[in-house]
């Protein structure tokens, strides 16, 4: 090692220091590693199948290297190339391609130009364009590394005396062998545009399977969008003022500061509208997704809506119900074809239809009937539905006197839990009305024929059931076979 080789080690170093971030380079001694980013064109998109993905991003190509100590005079940086979606052959082209930049520069500092050149000209050399072909690969592939401890030796390598991990036998410029100390990788170059060689053992390449692949190249160039949103200033949709920190809806790219979304969603959580976190432009229904409500509204919110959101499913399933006992409410998939369930929390059989405690082939009717009847100090209750009004309307409007009577003859408990039971059902099926979507019970008290359903936030038609789109529903209305048609 001379003063030359090492005051050019060490400019390079902060050179590169100063150049990329910390997310970029990190030295470590006279070595370190960087992680190349692409830049790619503006309509770049990866395939899978038959379906094209618009990306901006792709995953670094990541160069560990390690300078010898008659770097830059006599010998280049030994350098491991690894990269998430390029073949182990491709890498291989990159590797020499890397040693024949080196030897065209051979006593000059070379890892500024290695960048440049994967960063700028890597998917020309490569002849990559877009749509870039996912690779079928059945199984994670990986080449073993020679840098240093990284991954040990080469199998059959020659171990060098001063202390190299791998002797490298070179090529000079006029053909005769260099045996350089230091070196940390065997090879053999001769003309690296002749004929074909093989796999470089200093490229390594991790692919996982066809889907695996695709979902990693999607979630970083995700994750490195919101990065680019997140560092620039954007105009919000509620407020109009320019911020930093704002949230942009996937499907309609409407854009809104975090901080007038975050009251938005609070005010739409607590109230229990948890189908209401969409975007609050007029006409439009795209809608946020979980991570984006759990950054905007903290944990403790987010539990709440997690619990709302999960409920709302379950009641929208046909083949669900709730437990009766009020201590327990657990959901229950039901059985086709039967009447009996069972919780799986507290273990309670119960009647799927009544929802009394399971009572075999009896009907719903006999039983309550047959439970008013087993105490022979009360009489039986009307069986009809108009029997029933009629008892309750002469109990409601009757004198203390007739209200006492009637509590001695029929019970005052059994007036108030089957009676009022079966005259809410009643009342239901006169006065109330089921989503067409998820069945939640809906009451109309006022206003035009155009529904919203609580539950899943569907539009119908009160008249006659059928199901409106959420933009320009009033278009149904033209329907003449609707019963609200013309008004």
């Amino acid at each position: 090692m001379n003063d030359r080789d090492i005051e050019a080690q060490e400019d390079e170093l902060l050179a590169l220091a100063s150049i990329y971030s910390q997310g970029e380079f990190a030295r470590a001694g006279l070595g370190g590693e960087i992680r190349v980013s692409l830049d790619l064109p503006l309509d770049f998109s990866v395939k899978a199948g038959d379906r094209n993905y618009a990306i901006s991003f792709l995953p670094p190509l990541l160069l560990i290297f390690d300078l010898p100590c008659d770097y830059p005079s006599t010998s280049s940086p030994e350098f491991i190339l690894t990269c998430q979606w390029l073949s182990h052959s491709q890498l291989s082209a990159v590797c020499r391609h890397l040693d024949k930049i080196w030897q065209d520069t051979v006593g000059s500092v070379v890892l500024f130009y290695w960048v440049k050149f994967i960063r700028d000209d890597l998917l020309d050399f490569l002849h990559i364009q877009s749509p870039l072909e996912i690779p079928v690969s059945g199984q994670s592939q990986a080449t073993t590394s020679t840098m240093g401890s990284t991954a040990g030796d080469l199998e059959g390598a020659t171990m060098c005396s001063e202390g190299a991990a791998v002797c490298r036998e070179a090529w000079d410029s006029e053909g005769s062998a260099v045996c350089s100390e230091g070196a940390a990788v065997c090879r053999k170059a001769g003309d690296f545009e002749g004929a074909a060689l093989s796999q470089d053992p200093r490229a390594l390449s991790v692919l996982a399977t066809d889907t695996d692949h695709l979902r990693q190249l999607l979630d970083y160039d995700e994750k490195e969008r919101q990065r680019v949103f997140d560092g620039q200033a954007h105009d919000c949709g509620i407020c109009f003022m320019s911020r930093l920190g704002c949230s942009q809806f996937r499907e309609c790219g409407h854009i809104y500061c975090n901080k007038c979304m975050s009251e938005f969603f609070v005010v739409q959580i607590e109230e229990g509208n948890i189908h209401g976190l969409t975007c609050p432009q007029p006409d439009c229904s795209s809608t946020a997704t979980p991570s984006q409500v759990k950054q905007l509204v903290g944990v403790e919110l987010f539990t709440r809506y997690d619990r709302l959101l999960l409920q709302s499913t379950l009641d929208r399933m046909a083949d669900v119900k709730y437990c009766p006992r009020p201590t327990c409410a657990a959901p229950v998939i039901l059985e086709p074809d039967s009447t009996a369930a069972v919780c799986p929390q507290c273990r309670y059989a119960f009647c799927t239809l009544c929802s009394k405690t399971y009572h075999g082939t009896f009907s719903c009717q006999l039983t309550r009937t047959t439970t008013t009847r087993a105490n022979s100090s009360f009489a039986a209750l009307p069986r009809s539905d108009a029997g029933l009004q009629a008892l309750w309307e002469d109990y409601h409007t009757g004198s203390r006197e007739r209200k006492r009577m009637l509590d001695k003859r029929y019970g005052k408990h059994i007036l108030k839990s089957v009676v009022e039971e079966a005259m809410t059902i009643t009342w239901k099926e006169i006065n109330s009305k089921n989503c067409p979507s998820c069945g939640a019970v809906i009451q109309k008290d006022g206003g035009c024929n155009k529904m919203i359903c609580f539950a899943c936030g569907q539009h119908f038609c009160w008249q006659c059931l059928e199901r409106m789109g959420s933009k320009r529903p009033s278009t149904h209305f033209r329907d003449p076979n609707c019963p609200s048609h013309g008004f």
